[in-house]
């Protein structure tokens, strides 16, 4: 049993913090949350005095990319087989509990063998929710080929990362589903429009058509999961939020009929502005095309906006960075952007209660309560006055993660 005492605690339910209280954990779960009006002498075990300091849950990054080792991703296709994108990968999942996330959900790339290395502690990382190889029709934002090519490519030694997962028509893309739940996804990723990266898409196209939509969607529902939908625009996320989509990925030209309708169904939206501001700022020297670069300026300053519309409508607001390769370091810098719409607060409870919410998990983490699973930061400062302290680790003076230090500096 561990007590840690004098501390601030941010529960992330929306209730206000608590001074001067005392988090009692025993072994991966939190026993009680006592404040300075209760004692929590008797108790035994260690008694961790951290002089004041916030305690909050682990954060949670609903859209990442561990298998993104470059943010020129065909680039690293050429230049990684599966063997050295495995332990490159390694290195990303940890830097991300490094960073205070104790848990993540892979948007694509990342497939269960991953997710079972950390389950196994073969490797130390937050706990993985993965989504395998993400489905794309043919010319999507998932298909890589140029348009000089004719081909699919064999796929040899490509069962890691983002590899092209073309499947067109109904039949396709229900065997394209059954085939990565087969595999270990624990949720399906769609695209449902064009995107930055991908060769020969327009932005603001839409992708797969609604019966394919609802069959991916009726795939994942009996096997007891869920879809996610890359999506820009209106059309795409409500063509996805109709289909029975859970989940919005981006977002940035949601308008407000799509956003109410996206409150009605109670789907969730997680924006990932930190993504676009880096490459925007890094892309160039990272090999991104004038092409990409130009798509990437269309979505830099629409997705505030957006945000606003779903905050309006009601929608459930989540978190992502979608970060690529060395710009991963960035993660925490998405919690300042979210904050200059949400506040400080509502950006914290986007990255822990709302998106454990939203990949399944919100009756055991996501905020400070007895019962809960003991995924805590210990914070020097107050990250309701600066949302950016989260973004150097060395304010992160404890990492635990279901009741096991990662990082210990108290």
């Amino acid at each position: 049993m561990i007590s840690f005492r004098h501390v601030t605690v941010l529960p992330c339910t929306g209730a206000d913090p608590m001074d001067d209280a005392t988090v009692v954990v025993e072994g991966a779960v939190i026993k009680d949350v006592l404040t300075s009006a209760r004692s929590a002498a008797g108790m035994g075990g260690e008694v961790i005095d951290c002089g004041g300091r916030t305690l909050m849950p682990g954060l949670i990054d609903a859209h990442v990319h561990v298998c993104a080792i470059k943010v020129n991703l065909s680039a690293q296709r050429r230049e990684y087989p599966a063997s050295l994108l495995a332990y490159a990968a390694g290195q990303m999942i940890r830097q991300a509990l490094d960073q205070g996330f104790t848990a993540v959900r892979d948007a694509g790339g990342a497939d269960w063998g991953m997710k079972e290395a950390v389950d196994r502690g073969l490797i130390p990382g937050p706990r993985m929710f993965v989504s395998g190889h993400p489905l794309s029709q043919s010319g999507g934002h998932g298909d890589s080929r140029s348009r000089a090519e004719n081909y699919a490519g064999c796929g040899c030694g490509a069962d890691i990362g983002m590899v092209s997962n073309i499947a067109d028509g109904v039949d396709e893309v229900r065997r394209a589903v059954r085939t990565q739940l087969r595999r270990g996804a624990d949720q399906i990723k769609v695209m449902a429009s064009g995107g930055v990266a991908s060769p020969t898409d327009p932005l603001e196209s839409t992708q797969y058509q609604p019966d394919e939509l609802s069959a991916a969607v009726a795939e994942a529902e009996a096997a007891g999961t869920y879809v996610l939908a890359h999506a820009y625009t209106p059309a795409a996320i409500r063509n996805a939020v109709e289909a029975g989509v859970r989940s919005i990925e981006h977002g940035n030209f949601l308008d407000e009929p799509t956003a109410a309708l996206m409150a009605a169904k109670g789907a969730f939206l997680v924006p990932t502005f930190v993504t676009y501001e880096k490459l925007h700022e890094h892309g160039r020297e990272h090999g991104l095309t004038a092409a990409q670069l130009a798509k990437l300026d269309l979505v830099l300053g629409s997705g505030l906006d957006g945000l606003r519309r779903a905050h309006s409508a009601g929608v459930r607001i989540g978190s992502g960075s979608d970060l690529l390769g060395p710009l991963a370091r960035y993660k925490a810098r998405e919690l300042a952007i979210k904050a200059s719409v949400l506040g400080a607060y509502q950006s914290l409870i986007a990255a822990t209660r709302t998106n454990a919410e939203l990949l399944g998990i919100g009756a055991e983490a996501g905020t400070i309560e007895a019962g809960k699973r003991a995924d805590l930061l210990v914070i020097d400062g107050d990250p309701l006055a600066d949302i950016t302290l989260l973004q150097d680790p060395d304010n992160l003076v404890a990492i635990v993660k279901a009741g096991q230090f990662h990082k210990r500096q108290i």
